[in-house]
């Protein structure tokens, strides 16, 4: 159960931020005994790996905290996040960290259904995230774009930590983000009926 909560944190993770989960793993993995990667995600913790991530983070971030240019920053994200989900869940639910000893026992058969399982949750969350952030720049003339991607950012944070070392607490992330999924329709649905009714106003006059 534990393999999974962990997969399920890093993935949710990389929805919001492709990078931070991968660069959490490879640094803990480097530098300190939190977490063993399995053999064939070892390459995770390389230096030139590593350097590879900071960069790419560091351009996320900043790409993400612009209105307009956050748009297309998601849509190019649209495969990089669901991917980085894949890997992450692969490697997460396949380490041996402090709470998990031996992560061999589930998956000793069928590899491939972490990494599609990883695919399905970060696709799912970066689709929210995706949704939600038009709904921010049209509520807050785009000046919440800053503040919401400063928020994702510390949650990326916050959950691929969460996930590697207190994985019964992705369960509440999860409950969070089912939260913010209500919020976004809610929002949704009530500019559309808005704009309806705007059109309809119109057509009456």
């Amino acid at each position: 159960m534990l393999e999974v909560l962990t997969g399920i944190g890093l993935a949710a993770s990389a929805g919001l931020n492709a990078y931070v989960p991968m660069l959490a793993m490879g640094l803990l993995a480097r530098y300190t005994e939190v977490i063993a990667l399995p053999s064939g995600w070892q390459w995770l913790s390389n230096g030139w790996v590593i350097a590879i991530l900071s960069v790419l983070l560091a351009i996320e971030v900043v790409a993400d905290k612009v209105p307009v240019v956050d748009h297309v920053n998601d849509l190019v994200q649209t495969v990089v996040r669901p991917t980085a989900g894949g890997l992450v869940f692969g490697a997460g639910a396949g380490s041996e960290t402090v709470t998990v000893t031996d992560p061999a026992n589930f998956f000793e058969s069928n590899q491939w259904v972490p990494i599609v399982a990883g695919v399905v949750i970060a696709l799912g969350v970066h689709t929210l995230k995706a949704t939600a952030r038009p709904v921010i720049n049209t509520a807050t003339a785009g000046f919440g774009a800053p503040v919401a991607s400063t928020a994702e950012d510390a949650a990326s944070v916050v959950m691929s930590v969460v996930a590697i070392l207190l994985p019964v607490f992705v369960l509440v992330f999860a409950v969070a983000l089912i939260g913010l999924a209500v919020w976004v329709f809610r929002r949704r649905t009530a500019r559309r009926a808005e704009r309806q009714a705007a059109r309809a106003a119109g057509f009456n006059v």
